[in-house]
Parts: structure tokens; sequence; C-alpha cells
């Protein structure tokens, strides 16, 4: 009873994920392992392309099974997900497990209003009518903060604004007050005072729902100001694991350097010109079969033609040839900036 009682709300293990393609299958997620604890915000990060999204939509069950391949253990409040019969995850899906998709747009449908699809979610994972059903949709959109809600369940998704359809997918993904929320990029395409705004309502209803929250994004001051650990993904893989102030005081991976250089300066000279990483992802059929972020690093050597190996800080780890003083003075020089002979 106690390992179960102390046991991770999800907990992950050796997942990959290969597509079929015609010239056979292709890998996009490698063997990538993580663990969420109740009631925490864990934040995956990484460029357009790393594998955040494959990584979770596998997880859910929501990628094609003809031509998706999906192997590791996923165990979710002790079940194990990837062994579950279809209508099994469907009745977690949505009411243990809630999704905010990346586009509200085409997230919802376009001939039903909000208040009709916040309730069809609610009666199908819930035993109640139609109208005690619409009445909450009325009163999920209140608590995300969308004016006059009453009528706004009466309206069809293009009479929204970005923001607007935003809340109204939030409120969707906590109709049944799920134990966990995956929030795929939900501050995308958003400006920056809705994006406050959606970020203070995630922290609201983490406190008050209970919810641990899995936040999918490549927006390092996102991370910084609401998560509690940061999983830095490239390639497919998760390349550093961390608390948030480990992996932003002291990053271990010269990807995560490339990210953090790259964040404007709140004070001291203005830059003329952001440092940015050279290159671009590979896709997963160009993908090396060593270290993903070798070809783009200006620390990569021969070693780097392997698998990295894992370097460890305590419970702060890093895929990377780099370790010790000579990670340290590549640190300095990517961050601060230092030319060293």
């Amino acid at each position: 009873m106690e390992k179960a009682a102390n046991a991770p709300l999800l907990d992950v293990q050796g997942l990959s994920v290969s597509f079929a393609t015609d010239r056979g299958r292709v890998k996009a997620i490698d063997d990538v392992s993580f663990r969420v604890e109740k009631g925490e915000i864990l934040s995956i990060v990484g460029e357009s392309g790393s594998g955040k999204s494959v990584t979770l939509l596998s997880l859910l069950g929501l990628n094609d099974p003809k031509t998706t391949f999906v192997e590791g253990s996923v165990a979710f409040q002790g079940k194990r997900l990837l062994e579950l019969p279809d209508r099994a995850l469907r009745r977690l899906r949505g009411k243990e497990i809630g999704l905010i998709s990346q586009d509200p747009m085409t997230a919802l449908t376009p001939v039903y209003t909000i208040g009709w699809q916040i309730a069809e979610q609610i009666r199908t994972h819930e035993n109640v009518s139609k109208k005690a059903a619409r009445l909450r949709a009325a009163e999920l959109l209140a608590s995300v903060g969308l004016p006059n809600p009453n009528e706004a369940v009466d309206r069809y998704p293009h009479q929204l604004s970005g923001g607007m359809r935003q809340r109204a997918v939030i409120a969707m993904a906590l109709s049944c007050s799920p134990s966990l929320l995956v929030a795929d990029e939900p501050t995308t395409a958003l400006d920056v005072t809705v994006q406050a705004q959606v970020l203070d309502l995630l922290l609201k209803l983490r406190d008050e729902f209970g919810s641990a929250i899995i936040l999918i994004t490549h927006d390092m001051g996102v991370v910084a100001e609401v998560a509690d650990r940061v999983h830095v993904m490239y390639a497919g893989r998760m390349v550093e694991k961390g608390t948030t102030a480990e992996v932003f005081d002291r990053p271990m991976h010269p990807y995560s350097w490339g990210l953090m250089a790259s964040i404007p300066p709140l004070y001291g000279e203005k830059q003329s010109r952001l440092p940015s990483i050279p290159g671009m992802p590979p896709t997963p059929q160009q993908a090396p079969t060593g270290c993903g972020f070798a070809p783009r690093c200006r620390f990569a050597r021969p070693e780097c033609e392997a698998r990295p190996p894992t370097r460890r800080d305590g419970d702060h780890t890093a895929l990377c040839v780099l370790d010790g003083a000579e990670r340290e003075t590549a640190r300095r020089m990517v961050l601060e900036h230092e030319v060293v002979a």
C-alpha cells in the first residue's frame, strides 16, 4: 500500500514511437522516460519538430494505430495505458486526463455551439441531464474568465476571439475535473496580455482542482513562470531533465544553452543581435544514430557519433559527452559570451 501511495500520477518508461512510411518505419520518439507527480507542473520544451506533441498524443492513444507503432510502458494511476482497449481509454480521456489542444479553432467543431460541445463531454462521462450539463458549461466558462458566460454558451467558435476560444477549450478540458491536464502550446498565437491571463488561469486551476499539468511549449519565459520541473526535448529524446531552478541556473546540455542564450536580457547592455542556434533540427529520417544535436553543436567531437552518456548532478541529468570542468567552460562561452582560448 505504501508503494502505491508514493507512486507518481504518470510514469512513462522507455517510450518509443515509429511511423510507417513508404521507405519503412521511421522512429520519431526514442526511449523517452519521465514521471509526473500529483499536483505538479512539468514542462516539456524544445523547438517545433522535436517530438513534444507526438509524445503526449501517443500516450493518449490519439495517433492512427494503423500507421503508428508505440513501444514502452505508460502507467497512469496504476493503469497501463498502452495495454488498455479503446473503450477503456476513451473513458479515461476527458474524465481523468484533459487535453488543451494546440489550435483551439481546429479543436472545436464549427457547427456546434461552445456550450453544446462542453455539455456533450460532461454527459459522455457523467450521468446528468442536458439542462444540468448546460448549466455547468456556463459555470465553467465563467470560471475561466469568459465574459457573459450565459450568452457565450450559445455562440459558435467563429464568433469568439482567439483568446476566448482558448478559454473555452480550457473549460472543456476541465469539465470533469481531470487528475492530469495536458496543455499543448496553450499560449500559441495569443497576444502577451492574453498569454499572461491563460498562465494565471492554469496556476489557479492547479491550486483549485489539484490537477497535475504537462505543459508543452517552446517559450522559455512561460516555463520559467509556471513550471516546477523542466524536460528539454530534441530530435525525439529528452536531452536534459531537472527542476526549473536547476535548468535555468545551471543548464547542462549545449542545446539548453542555446535556448537560454536566445532569450532577450532584461538588464544590462542591449545586444544588437541575439545569439541563435545554427542549422535546423533533423527530421526523423535524418536523425543521427548518436547525439541528435551534434550537427548543430559547436562542441561536437567524434565521440558524439555514439549514443551520448547520461551525465548526472543529483537528479539533474543530461545526455552529453561534456562533463566536469570542460562543461563549465563551454557553458560560460555560450551564456556569458566569454572568449576562452
